[in-house]
């Protein structure tokens, strides 16, 4: 055989032979998919950890055929900007605030109602109701998105740089919320002056005079340090902010059923160790403030029923769904 006819049929041997591979490479990485999963929260936050747990289990559930990746600190954009990239497909995951959530869809701003209960572990009960969970059903018409539970935050407290004792005392404040319709109007309803400041901007607002106090949960509050700003916490015993796991409708519409049963149970297990360790450190956390120099104050002699009543009639025509959220909460 000569030499160029030889090199002929070696070139077309290996091109043969890397024809019958081709199937085999793409047998082996058919369906391997690397979600990215974005929030608001800082590392370290009990919502950023629980999101790594998911993914580490994702990985090893799948020997790494799915995986995650966390973009945390909001490196992907503020909620609303995550909101748009879910509902666009171009981001897979996001874990997104209620208020977020319920700027959108007024029946989901339910579940930020004021009293629905009174305690953080109230909080991890509540969440976990019917009345709370079917708040998610409408995600995918309204939002194009796929709601998977519901985790937590503690209830809610304000740091004031103001000597307070009672929500009534918060009258003529100005104060930096949370900028959700529901916070907006029950903190109108007790006279304060809401004031939506950028999350990194609110220590110096508070150093400066710029406000005179926030409302926060206790994990965040303690990892800021807001102690160091504040004459007075008072937990106001009234609110609290839960987020969902959001998926992507246009990612979860091309799982197959096997990968979305198991996203689903991971999430879930990701969601209630998150939730078992708000409850399970808020108390700790509460006597590290008691160790500070700020004034530790409760509002548990506060007699909420005036604030529920007007609050109700403003928003029952909105979210009717504020009464199921209300008995659940009382049975709890």
């Amino acid at each position: 055989m000569t030499t160029t006819r030889r090199q002929f049929v070696q070139r077309h041997a290996v091109a043969a032979a890397a024809t019958l591979a081709a199937p085999l490479v793409f047998a082996q990485g058919a369906g391997a998919k690397e979600f990215r999963l974005g929030l608001i929260t800082p590392a370290g936050h009990s919502w950023n950890r629980a999101a790594l747990q998911f993914g580490e289990a994702l990985k090893k559930e799948t020997d790494g055929r799915l995986s995650l990746t966390v973009f945390h600190s909001g490196q992907l954009g503020n909620e609303a900007a995550m909101m748009q990239q879910l509902q666009s497909g171009a981001l897979d995951m996001g874990w997104i605030q209620a208020a977020e959530l319920g700027s959108r869809v007024s029946s989901i701003a339910a579940i930020n109602a004021p009293y629905l209960v009174r305690s953080t572990p109230a909080v991890a009960k509540l969440v976990k109701h019917p009345a709370a969970t079917k708040l998610l059903e409408v995600l995918p018409r309204e939002t194009g998105t796929i709601g998977l539970g519901w985790g937590i935050t503690g209830m809610r407290a304000v740091f004031s740089t103001k000597d307070i004792s009672v929500p009534t005392d918060l009258k003529g404040m100005k104060l930096r919320i949370n900028p959700t319709p529901v916070y907006r109007d029950f903190y109108q309803m007790l006279g304060a002056a809401p004031t939506p400041i950028p999350t990194p901007q609110v220590f110096d607002a508070m150093s400066n005079g710029q406000v005179d106090g926030l409302e926060a949960d206790i994990e965040f509050s303690w990892n800021q340090r807001f102690d160091k700003v504040a004459k007075t916490l008072l937990q106001m015993n009234a609110l609290f902010m839960p987020f969902a796991p959001l998926v992507s409708g246009r990612i979860w519409q091309g799982l197959d059923a096997k990968d979305k049963d198991l996203i689903r149970k991971l999430t879930a297990q990701s969601l209630d160790a998150q939730i078992n360790d708000i409850v399970s450190t808020e108390a700790g956390l509460i006597e590290k403030f008691k160790g500070t120099s700020i004034a530790f104050k409760t509002a548990s002699s506060f007699n909420p029923e005036a604030t529920i009543q007007e609050f109700d009639k403003l928003w029952l025509p909105k979210a009717p769904q504020i009464a199921e959220l209300r008995k659940a909460g009382a049975s709890l």
